[in-house]
Parts: structure tokens; C-alpha cells; sequence
């Protein structure tokens, strides 16, 4: 299972730049029937967390997940349910954040294979970086595909990154890469040589909402995205990985400056990134600001801290393309 923020981590790309557009995979691929389920996925990744103790050498599976042919017009009601949820206007266009949730299961069963070597339980997703190159439409069927690729070294252990895609009509409409932190891991013996990338410093900007989240919230997002990890939906499950309170889940907040910045302002074809820091209790109150980088600029940055302190959740650009 995996916790949002805590540490900073490195850009997804392994030179640091944005997630770019891909037709190829790099693995053999193997099909799936259907996209898993994420609660049966979960059950398998705690079990097998306990044999994957914090180690020196760390191999990635050298696979492709794939389900060739995805349905999306029986999935109305769940679109529906995610855009009342995250605040995106009704639409038949799925958003990053949607393809997001349709990707994750099949790269969470990559994670829990018996040769991915890291522990699922406790991983902490440090940041996600998304390029949706044209717009997904619901009846569209879709291919899915995740691997991991480019794990490296971090001072608390290991950074790997998820790759998800999503093709529509044979075309790339969606390439996600999330990166996670598996701390007390070692990529070589050394575990020297790796360059984190030091945050800017940050200036709390004035804030153009406030969200008021309660306690119902992690429950609501796990209705729609079936992530329905214990640090999400109790306080007791938060409390068995070291949180005083549930979390809100950290692509949540991330879908939610996301559809702030709206569909009119993103345009059809965009790029989404999102860094996070520190996780949002609940019940809690967040300040957020959607702002132009610099004037005449057509992106967007948001950012997003705790009411009333300058503790930083997340960060992230909306950059059209």
C-alpha cells in the first residue's frame, strides 16, 4: 500500500524532463483478460511486502501489462461519480485524473508480482507526471499498458517509476508516470552517484480557494477510483502505518487543482504534473492558489497548504499543449 508525500523526489524522466509521448514499450508484453482488481491486488501486495525486506540490489521485472481492449461506455456512472467527486464540470471527455484511476490497477499488479522487489506496503508516492496528447471520449475503447523502469537511487532508498499508458484508436491519449520511494532499499552497494532534485524555494502565494475536507472524503474518492487503502478510509488504518488521522488520497487532491484549473483553460491536449510533500489529514482545511507562472504565460501552477501554516501538501503545472 502506498502513502503520498514526505520527501521530495527527482523529475519522472530519468534526465529529468516531462513524461514523453511513446508508441513502444520496453518489455515483452503480457496480456491480461481484464484490469484487475485493486482490493485483491492490495491483499497480495501486504502479503508479499513481509518477504521483501530492505536490501542491496534492486532488478524491475522485465515486463509489459497489457489489456488489449477496455470498454468505456459501461463506465457512465462511475465517470459521472469522479467528476461530481473531484469538481470536474459533466463531460463525455475522461480527464487525466479519470485515466489515471483506469491505469493504476494494471500497474499496481506489476508491483505485486513475486520479482518486483520492493515491498508495496508502506511505499510513498513522491510525484506523478501526465501528458494527455489528445482527448479520450466515454464509448472509446481503450488498450492499457504499465511496466516499471528507471530505479535509482534516493537518500532514503529507492525511486522507481510506474509507467501507465492509454491508446484510443491505436494513438497514445494518455502516458502517466508515477514515482515512488521504497525507503531502506539500495540500487547497488554504494548507493552513491544520485542527484535529488532540491525544491525551489516556495513562497506562500495568496490563496484562490480554500477546500474544507472532511473525514467522508477518502471513503467518497475510493467509491470512484477503488483505491481503497487503510490510510484513506479510517482512522484505525491510518494509525497502523503511523498517520494520527486518515489521509486524503494524494491524486485526489491532485485530480481536484486539476479540475480547478478546468477544462476551457487545460484545452483537449495537456500536461498535469503534481509533487507531493506533505499528506492532508482528516478532517482538514487546505489552501490552495491556481495562478499563471508569469504573466502572458498560458500554464498554470497550483499549490496547495494547510490552512493557517505554511506546510506545503502538493505543488503541480497544468501546461497546455
Amino acid at each position: 500500500m502506498t502513502a503520498h508525500a514526505g520527501t521530495t523526489a527527482e523529475p519522472g524522466g530519468a534526465d529529468g524532463s516531462a513524461a514523453p509521448a511513446s508508441a513502444a514499450v520496453p518489455y515483452p508484453v503480457t496480456d491480461l483478460a481484464d484490469v484487475p482488481a485493486l482490493g485483491g491486488l492490495y491483499v497480495k501486495g501486504v502479503a508479499g511486502s513481509v518477504t521483501k525486506r530492505p536490501g542491496r540490489g534492486v532488478v524491475l521485472p522485465p515486463v509489459t501489462y497489457r489489456v488489449a481492449d477496455v470498454a468505456t461506455t459501461g463506465g457512465a456512472a462511475q465517470l459521472a461519480a469522479y467528476q461530481r467527486v473531484v469538481g470536474e464540470p459533466s463531460s463525455d471527455v475522461l480527464p487525466a485524473g479519470f485515466l489515471h484511476v483506469l491505469a493504476f490497477p494494471l500497474a499496481t499488479a506489476v508491483m505485486v508480482r513475486p520479482d518486483f522487489p520492493l515491498g508495496l506496503l508502506g511505499m510513498v508516492h513522491l510525484r506523478n507526471v501526465v501528458r494527455v496528447p489528445r482527448p479520450v471520449r466515454l464509448g472509446e475503447r481503450l488498450e492499457i499498458r504499465a511496466w516499471a523502469e528507471n530505479a535509482r537511487p534516493h537518500r532514503r532508498g529507492v525511486q522507481v517509476d510506474m509507467i501507465a499508458e492509454v491508446l484510443a484508436g491505436g494513438e497514445l491519449a494518455y502516458r502517466g508516470v508515477s514515482t515512488y520511494l521504497a525507503k531502506g532499499f539500495r540500487v547497488d552497494d554504494a548507493g552513491a552517484g544520485h542527484q535529488e532534485r532540491v525544491p525551489a524555494p516556495w513562497a506562500q502565494p495568496l490563496p484562490t480557494a480554500r477546500w474544507r475536507l472532511g473525514k467522508g472524503i477518502g471513503p467518497r474518492y475510493a467509491a470512484v477510483s477503488g483505491d481503497r487503502n487503510p490510510i484513506h478510509m479510517s482512522v484505525l488504518g491510518a494509525r497502523a502505518l503511523g498517520f494520527p488521522r486518515a489521509i486524503a488520497h494524494g491524486m485526489y487532491t491532485a485530480a481536484r487543482a486539476l479540475a480547478e484549473v478546468g477544462p476551457a483553460r487545460r484545452g483537449d491536449a495537456y500536461e498535469w504534473s503534481v509533487e507531493f510533500f506533505q499528506p492532508v489529514l482528516l478532517p482538514g482545511s487546505v489552501d490552495v492558489a491556481i495562478r499563471h507562472p508569469a504573466p502572458g504565460d498560458a500554464g498554470y501552477v497550483f499549490d496547495g497548504w494547510r490552512t493557517g501554516r505554511p506546510s506545503r501538501h502538493f505543488s503541480g503545472t497544468v501546461t497546455p499543449l
